[in-house]
């Protein structure tokens, strides 16, 4: 399942962010790739555990809290720290599949269900630099509006398409879901959108809004780690 979080990050975040990372200090973005993406890998990074990757990441983290949309679509147990990189012009990033599993610095252990990407550059700061995500209905091509992230399975085949002019800048992260199954994630996302639409339509107390939300609660104690 491939999703949208729209507006995660307000104006102001957007603005703290970019000029965080302006004055930051970035390095090769090989020196957190396993051994298949090092070779496909053409980007800059913050170095995990600087001062403004932590800053920036806690501000991410606060954002994804607040954001119900994300909530309801990653059901996250664990959100990774966010990672941040750059591609210039020339640089980009060969198809590759996330690592199954990812150590923070604090040695924590995360298993990968879902990627994001968190978008910090406006579209039209840059030529190129789609996300293309390779899925069962062909290729997904995602060039998201700041402040917008997008949500999809971390087993999925992806690239960054090279950016040809500008700066593409970004946030990264995988969640470990409480649901680890994309489909059983993808039913529980569907069946929420349908209750936020039936208790518009029905109100809260309509004997099928009722039932559904019901259902809905189930299926997490059916499925959810915790």
């Amino acid at each position: 399942m491939l999703t949208y979080a729209h507006a995660v990050l307000s104006a102001a975040e957007l603005a703290r962010g970019r000029a965080v990372l302006a004055a930051a200090t970035w390095e090769d973005g090989r020196a957190t790739a396993g051994p298949q993406s090092a070779l496909a890998k053409r980007n800059l990074q913050l170095p995990e555990g600087s001062a403004a990757g932590v800053e920036l990441g806690q501000l991410v983290l606060d954002a994804l809290r607040r954001h119900s949309g994300f909530i309801a679509a990653a059901l996250p147990l664990r959100v990774f720290p966010p990672l941040f990189n750059r591609y210039d012009a020339g640089m980009g990033f060969d198809a590759h599949i996330d690592n199954a599993i990812r150590f923070a610095t604090n040695g924590a252990r995360y298993r990968t269900d879902i990627a994001c990407t968190l978008f910090l550059s406006d579209p039209a700061d840059y030529d190129g630099g789609e996300l293309v995500i390779e899925g069962a209905f062909g290729e997904q091509r995602v060039k998201a509006p700041a402040g917008d992230a997008v949500v999809y399975p971390a087993s999925s085949v992806h690239r960054i398409e090279p950016v040809t002019r500008g700066s593409r800048l970004a946030a990264f992260f995988w969640v470990q879901s409480m649901v680890r199954d994309d489909g059983r994630r993808a039913l529980l996302h569907g069946l929420d959108r349908d209750i936020a639409t039936a208790r518009a339509e029905l109100g809260d107390a309509h004997r099928a809004v009722v039932g559904l939300t019901g259902a809905y609660h189930n299926l997490i104690r059916m499925w959810a780690e915790a």
